[in-house]
């Protein structure tokens, strides 16, 4: 991709700044998204850019005035531009606009869904004039796309004069016949349809759908090939200015231009980042773990005693007196071989003393005879 085109964005966007400079992102405005990933994320998404101002088809001549002006003040097309060379032909804005498609490229330009109208329904507001997928094309080019997917093609059956092209799709997934932007201004389009597809999230029970849409959502293979162009071609300044101007006529604006990292969050193979560390890392805690106890006589558990003094500080249980359960007192019954003492002071040695019992309350023998098992251990 040429570094000229990002460049010539740059231009666009100082060219720009003065006119939208009041539309830049407002603090907070994507606060109640913040640790979100997956569905939650899109449907609060939804909830920020909701209920946008809708204007009507006919304004969008006036709008192109503000959201898709060159730096050398002609109508940015994306399906003619070519990013750091000479152009077949440019737009002179208002002046070269029309309706009607004269049959050849480089005749006028007129107003493209990026996300056809057919897939949504017609003319149903507030898809049908949402600035966010509405973009000025030339006249021909725009009817060589008519509704087709975006995809990706080599051997094409039409190429316009800045090489998009219209043919067979080799992206895995769809074979059909779509029409492919050039690479400069692939991420500039999947960010438009991530964008459609959280706007109206939950809007498109009715929606006609396409091979790359189900109401507004991506096919698997659709949102794959998207997510390559996101990554592959980068939010420019010319998207970041664009942004801001139709926020500053509509007033909601594209998250995946502010946050490109939203669309790895939703669709992506990542998971939101923790925002913190864990505080006082340290063991706080010490497993035991033992064989049990063989012989003609099985013991119904084990009475685990600890200290942090030393094991003379462990008294011997007495039998028919059942020591209470406590912090330095553990029970663990016949079977379990384990036990985690937790609670403890990080480089403090504790001291352990197991005693096997058979029966409960005064009924209760512990094992007293012999030398009890012990160790000492450092809480870290």
């Amino acid at each position: 991709m040429t570094s000229n085109y990002k460049q010539l964005a740059l231009w666009a966007c100082i060219l720009f700044c003065s006119v939208v400079s009041y539309a830049q992102v407002p603090a907070g405005y994507y606060s109640s998204a913040e640790g979100l990933s997956g569905n939650t994320l899109q449907a609060t998404l939804h909830n920020i850019i909701d209920e946008h101002t809708v204007k009507s088809y006919e304004y969008l001549w006036t709008a192109f005035g503000a959201t898709d002006i060159k730096a050398n003040g002609k109508v940015w097309d994306m399906y003619s531009d070519i990013p750091g060379g000479t152009s077949a032909y440019e737009y002179t804005y208002s002046t070269n606009q029309c309706s009607t498609t004269p049959g050849y490229e480089g005749a006028c330009y007129n107003r493209e869904h990026s996300f056809p109208k057919s897939w949504f329904g017609g003319e149903i507001t507030p898809m049908y004039t949402d600035l966010h997928h509405l973009i000025p094309s030339d006249s021909y080019v725009n009817t060589m796309r008519s509704d087709l997917p975006y995809g990706e093609v080599s051997v094409p059956t039409f190429t316009s004069t800045n090489g998009s092209k219209k043919g067979s799709n080799t992206y895995p997934g769809y074979t059909g016949v779509v029409f492919e932007p050039i690479d400069e201004y692939k991420g500039d389009l999947a960010r438009n349809y991530f964008y459609m597809a959280t706007r109206y999230y939950g809007e498109d029970q009715y929606w006609t759908g396409s091979p790359m849409v189900s109401g507004s959502q991506l096919t698997s293979w659709a949102e794959a090939m998207l997510m390559e162009w996101h990554l592959a071609d980068p939010v420019s300044a010319k998207e970041i200015a664009r942004n801001n101007a139709v926020y500053g006529i509509q007033g909601n604006r594209n998250p995946f231009i502010d946050h490109p990292e939203y669309a790895t969050y939703i669709w992506g193979d990542f998971a939101v980042e923790p925002t913190n560390h864990p505080a006082d890392f340290s063991a706080h805690s010490i497993t035991l773990s033992w064989e049990d106890a063989t012989g003609v006589t099985l013991p119904d558990g084990y009475l685990i005693r600890m200290s942090s003094v030393g094991f003379g500080s462990i008294t011997t249980p007495v039998d028919g007196t059942e020591v209470p359960a406590g912090v330095s007192d553990r029970y663990v019954s016949y079977g379990v071989e384990s036990c985690v003492i937790g609670g403890l002071t990080p480089e403090t040695t504790y001291y352990f003393m197991v005693y096997p019992y058979k029966g409960s309350g005064s009924a209760i023998d512990y094992k007293t005879d012999g030398t009890p098992v012990q160790v000492s251990l450092k809480a870290k």
